[in-house]
This record gives C-alpha cells, sequence and structure tokens, in this order.
C-alpha cells in the first residue's frame, strides 16, 4: 500500500461528503424536502444505467457516463449551486466552479486528480457522446421533479414555460427520446398550471 496515496484519497472521501449539505432548488418528489446535490448525482447515476437505451448514440461507455454524473457537482462544494434560471448567478459560474475544481480534485494523488478534472471538463464541454448524454440526464432530472411536485420550485420561482425549454432543449442532443417526453411533460405542466404558459 502506498500510504501517502492511501491518505489523500481518505482526505478527498472525507471532503466530498459535504456534498450532502450542499442543497439544490429541486424538491424532493415526495414534496418533504429540497434535493442535495449527493442525491441528485445518485440519482443521475442511477438514470444513466436504466436509461442507457435512449442514448442518441449507440454503445455508450456506461461506467465512463456513470462516474460523469457522479463527480460533475462535486465543485459545488465551495462553488455552491447555481439556480438554473438564475442569470445574475451563471455571470460568475464558470470560474467559481474552475476554482473549485483545481483545489479539491488537487487533494486527490496525481494521477486520479487528472481523471477526475478530465472527467468534470468532458462534461462541462459536452465534448464526447457519454458527457451529451450525462448533461441530458442532468437538465431531465429536475423536469422530473417539478412536474411530480406540481411545480413546485417553477412556482417559487416564477418560471414560465420558455424559460423551460430553453433551458432543457439540450436534453436532445443527448437524448432525442428523452427531450419527446420532456416536451410532452411541460405541455402538460402547462396545462395542469403547473408552469406559466
Amino acid at each position: 500500500m502506498n500510504k501517502d496515496q492511501f491518505t489523500k484519497q481518505i482526505e478527498f472521501i472525507i471532503e466530498i461528503d459535504k456534498l450532502k449539505n450542499i442543497y439544490r432548488q429541486t424538491i424532493l418528489m415526495d414534496g418533504s424536502r429540497r434535493e442535495n446535490d449527493a442525491e441528485h448525482s445518485w440519482h443521475l447515476a442511477m438514470m444513466a444505467m436504466l436509461l442507457s437505451d435512449y442514448a442518441n448514440e449507440r454503445g455508450l461507455d456506461l461506467l465512463h457516463t456513470m462516474k460523469m454524473v457522479l463527480i460533475h457537482d462535486l465543485v459545488e462544494i465551495d462553488a455552491g449551486d447555481t439556480f438554473a434560471y438564475d442569470e445574475k448567478g451563471y455571470k460568475d459560474k464558470d470560474e467559481r466552479e474552475q476554482q473549485a475544481a483545481n483545489r479539491l480534485f488537487q487533494l486527490l494523488p496525481e494521477e486520479q486528480a487528472g481523471e477526475i478534472y478530465g472527467l468534470w471538463r468532458e462534461f462541462e464541454n459536452c465534448s464526447t457522446p457519454e458527457a451529451r448524454f450525462a448533461v441530458a440526464l442532468d437538465r431531465f432530472q429536475p423536469l422530473l421533479h417539478n412536474y411530480y411536485t406540481e411545480g413546485a420550485s417553477w412556482k417559487k420561482h416564477g418560471i414560465k414555460s420558455s424559460q423551460v425549454l430553453e433551458r432543457n432543449k439540450q436534453i436532445a442532443e443527448g437524448s432525442k427520446d428523452l427531450w419527446a417526453f420532456a416536451e410532452e411533460l411541460i405541455r402538460n405542466a402547462v396545462e395542469k398550471g403547473y408552469l406559466e404558459p
């Protein structure tokens, strides 16, 4: 055992436990409370496993996709969660998250730090079929939550259907099937009064 490497890995594991305390605007489907980032990442990993047949590209590296969704929000330990429709928050989001990535991932041994950083950049850049599917899931999951909580977050923030369509159209780049279902949910949400037209 390389004791120095092991120590760094354990320190990183301890540090990322903080993800459980980063709360998103997304409400759990039972309506009881807001979701934390760790729960969100776990949910995406399960969705990747279950829904990979609906990715636009066949033969995805599922493990690679699951790694991406598990690490994509680690930077929010330092940068905080930026609400999807917060235009002001998005102005410095990239800078905050880059600083967070530089600090967090360097806690790991060099080889693993490079791998995790690479996965994070790949997700952010949507540069591969796996990344495009991972991003599609990341957009699709809160949409499901909003629909099944009768628009809880949408109503709280006065979000309109045009904003939801614009924010989520990127789903189609990773999965046309999921985007077709998402569009149907958005239409139904407007009809049911969960979302402003």
